[in-house]
């Protein structure tokens, strides 16, 4: 049932465009090319996410105080609205916006607008985005109790494996699974989609795209205090996390490394088996879960290529000519499961003989 709250066309396009576009352009593109009845509740769900993800990261406070602003956030999203709380939040974090961006800045501006979006959803859509959203906020959450303050000079590891798991679903995971069910909803020709399972799929998508980030950023996470490489791990190989701010223990290190690759092309399986059961007349669908799975293979590819990977100035980032290409390539691929699975299947298979070299 449609909630009887008023619509403001005008303020809905500009938060789906120039706002998103602001503090995202790669998902910008992916909420473009959805089918517009997907388009309103994921395309809220990200505004809400990054929202409270930049509430999260504002180093100008304190973590304690940026986790109460979280919480009052996501009570906000678990409830009916206050505008004077959200005003509240709005507030602290303008006031102090230490590293915030101008683009953010614009979307904190805008949360009176996108709460109203958001209490215009449908119902069901209302349930599916504000699942998500506190589930996000969870990883948030997460972040801000286990590691210290940017600043602090202190650096601190993730205790095991199982906790990385865990994490990559409160913080990507849950998405996946919440974009089944939003395009079941939405998709009559996925209409007959087993939730569960698809679920269980594209649970498993998220983990890929967030645990390819997560390896990733290595390098800029242990210098903001953060290693999400487990500490177990990294004393099995003879390594404390300290060690791994020395770029010249990139090599030795890798053995730590090297299994999570691993572990992301087994996630990417799953991805591609997800990419394979959107019907191929669902073509917009399709191209939104092409671009970041090609996206996340080619990173691995270039991080398993990374003799400094550890090195801030050696980023493992695919070229942006590289991305407009594969835009191109990928309208006339996405209809033929033959050149997706070739296509996919190629680039793990240049991740797995990069991995064999090291």
């Amino acid at each position: 049932m449609p909630s009887s709250r008023p619509r403001n066309d005008a303020s809905d396009r500009r938060l789906l465009g120039e706002v998103l576009k602001g503090v995202s352009r790669s998902f910008y593109l992916s909420i473009r090319v959805l089918p517009s009845g997907m388009r309103e509740p994921v395309g809220v769900a990200y505004l809400l996410a990054r929202a409270a993800d930049t509430i999260a990261d504002t180093r100008a406070l304190p973590p304690s105080r940026r986790l109460q602003s979280l919480l009052a956030f996501r009570e906000q999203v678990e409830r009916p609205a206050s505008p004077e709380v959200i005003d509240g939040i709005v507030s602290l974090i303008q006031g102090n916006s230490g590293g915030t961006s101008r683009s953010e800045t614009e979307l904190l501006g805008s949360l009176p607008q996108v709460f109203e979006f958001y209490e215009a959803l449908a119902d069901e859509d209302r349930q599916q985005v504000r699942r998500v959203v506190v589930t996000l906020t969870q990883g948030m959450e997460f972040d801000l109790t286990t590691f210290p303050a940017e600043d602090s000079g202190s650096l601190v590891a993730l205790d095991s494996g199982e906790d990385l798991d865990r994490y990559t679903y409160l913080v990507a995971g849950c998405v996946g699974e919440f974009w089944t069910l939003v395009a079941k909803s939405h998709e009559p020709r996925m209409a007959r989609w087993n939730a569960d399972y698809m679920s269980g799929l594209g649970i498993r998508f998220g983990k890929a795209l967030q645990l390819t980030n997560v390896l990733r950023d290595v390098p800029r996470d242990l210098r903001n205090g953060r290693c999400y490489l487990p500490g177990t791990e990294l004393e099995g190989s003879g390594l404390r996390p300290v060690y791994l701010l020395n770029p010249s223990n990139s090599r030795q290190a890798f053995p730590v490394l090297r299994p999570w690759i691993h572990a992301a092309l087994e996630h990417f399986d799953a991805a591609e088996t997800y990419l394979l059961a959107v019907p191929r007349r669902c073509l917009r669908l399709r191209l939104a879960a092409l671009w970041p799975i090609l996206l996340g293979l080619a990173t691995l590819e270039i991080l398993a290529r990374n003799d400094r990977w550890l090195d801030p100035a050696r980023p493992s980032k695919v070229r942006r000519r590289w991305v407009y290409g594969m835009l191109v390539r990928s309208v006339l691929a996405v209809p033929s499961d033959r050149l997706l699975r070739f296509w996919i299947r190629g680039l793990r298979g240049k991740v797995e003989r990069a991995l064999g070299g090291n």
